[in-house]
């Protein structure tokens, strides 16, 4: 048995989804924690390409079960949407999905003030998605949000509803200018959702202890990145949930002492999307190159992604922040054929060698980095599943990489494709398995 958080280690867009499909293999539960239908999780099978938004990358496997637990945002249209889309593959998901009673809704006037939000910013927007999920979670914080479960009764969600349309509408009046909502059609577009996902409305923290307790692989799956994180990322741009693994336990209701592992996805080089400091970003052609190999565009949005270096230093915060225990590598063959390949090991402020990031937003975007070069191979790796056949090369930046982290990989992946990974170490045969 063994219980395994995946965390996003940089600024989102890891590959996660690639690596929650492959663990699913040996887990009998996937389970989101956090974020909403703003994250992008694509997965390869063959020459059908998936991509997922709320629901966990694991329902690409018909006999594991699927929870959005209580610490994510629940936009209805759009699971729906996915579940149709899902279901129009020939992808099982009656039976399989089971969605939080606890988890908050995302209302329409969250998407109204989301948007409205952002473009009253201007050049000072945070670059997010518009999806309504800041102020969903604003709601929830706030103890007037809505959660799925009081969709099961109407009249409870009618008085709730009623008075957030009041307060919502006044905002989007009184702030914005524009114009606001009926509760009564609101009403009744939700009644008409709660038919259809009712059948997926559980007590989900039950079914994850019932499950531990079984001593069953549980795989707990986060979206966006630990730099996005609300407490730890690069505030305030960041997402507006607990992104780290800590928020597994949050989000899903598992005590901490029931953690086995904590995986970091770990991009070979860097990316981010939206607005905020990044030290190691390329504004030259080898930026746009790694981003036209990387194919770094948005799965949610299809924004373009910034490109730059690996840097360490936003890693190590990522290792001690998360507690890792080992890292799954991406896209590794993305940077075949580099003559040369950087990492960046420090950074230079204002004149001063530091190794850890900044907690101030000022000084971050100050920062110098500072890099150590290494040869690039010339050699692919493209589909490499046995890891004594990489070029020595990539052997060596992937060894420099886990001696700066301090972490061991105990993934690397070598393509797109669900097959295109090197599987170094298991990651569910736990000590606490041999007691």
């Amino acid at each position: 048995m063994a219980v395994v958080i995946v965390v996003g280690a940089q600024w989102g867009d890891e590959g996660k989804g690639k690596i929650v499909d492959y663990l699913t293999k040996e887990a009998d539960i996937v389970a989101r924690f956090q974020g909403g239908h703003n994250a992008g999780h694509t997965v390869v099978i063959k020459d059908s390409k998936y991509v997922l938004h709320l629901i966990p990358s694991g329902i690409l496997h018909k006999n594991t079960v699927c929870i959005i637990g209580n610490g994510v945002v629940v936009e209805p249209a759009s699971l729906i949407k996915e579940i149709d889309e899902l279901r129009g593959n020939g992808i099982r998901v009656s039976g399989n999905l089971l969605i939080s009673k606890n988890a908050h809704l995302i209302m329409p006037y969250h998407i109204a003030l989301d948007k409205a939000s952002e473009q009253s910013k201007g050049r000072k927007s945070i670059g997010t998605t518009g999806r309504g999920i800041g102020p969903a979670y604003v709601d929830k914080m706030a103890r007037t949000g809505i959660r799925v479960g009081e969709l099961l009764t109407p009249g409870l969600f009618r008085e709730k509803l009623k008075v957030n349309v009041r307060q919502a509408n006044i905002l989007l009046k009184n702030l914005y200018n524009l114009k606001g909502f009926n509760p009564g059609r609101i009403f009744d577009e939700y009644m008409a959702y709660a038919e259809k996902i009712r059948v997926h409305i559980a007590d989900t923290d039950l079914v994850i202890d019932r499950a531990i307790s079984e001593k069953k692989n549980v795989l707990l799956e986060g979206a966006q990145g630990t730099l996005l994180d609300i407490d730890h990322g690069t505030y305030p741009f960041v997402t507006s949930s607990s992104a780290v693994a800590g928020g597994a336990c949050i989000g899903l209701g598992i005590g901490p002492t029931n953690i086995s592992k904590v995986i970091g996805i770990v991009k070979a080089y860097t990316t981010r999307v939206g607005s905020g400091p990044f030290p190691t970003e390329l504004h030259d052609a080898t930026g746009e190159l790694i981003r036209e190999k990387g194919g770094e565009f948005g799965a949610t949005t299809g924004r373009a992604r910034r490109c730059g270096w690996l840097d360490t230093v936003i890693l190590k915060h990522s290792a001690r922040i998360n507690g890792l225990s080992g890292m799954a590598l991406t896209k590794l063959d993305i940077l075949d054929g580099f003559d040369t390949i950087k990492i960046c090991t420090a950074y230079k402020l204002k004149g001063r060698l530091i190794h850890e990031m900044p907690k101030e937003l000022s000084s971050l975007e100050d920062c110098i980095p500072v890099y150590e070069e290494m040869e690039g191979w010339k050699e692919s790796t493209l589909g490499i599943s046995d890891a004594g056949k990489l070029p020595r090369r990539a052997r060596a930046y992937i060894k420099r990489i886990e001696t700066l982290i301090g972490i061991r990989a105990d993934i690397i992946s070598t393509g797109q494709k669900r097959d295109e990974l090197i599987h170094v170490r298991e990651i569910f045969r736990c000590r606490r398995d041999l007691k």
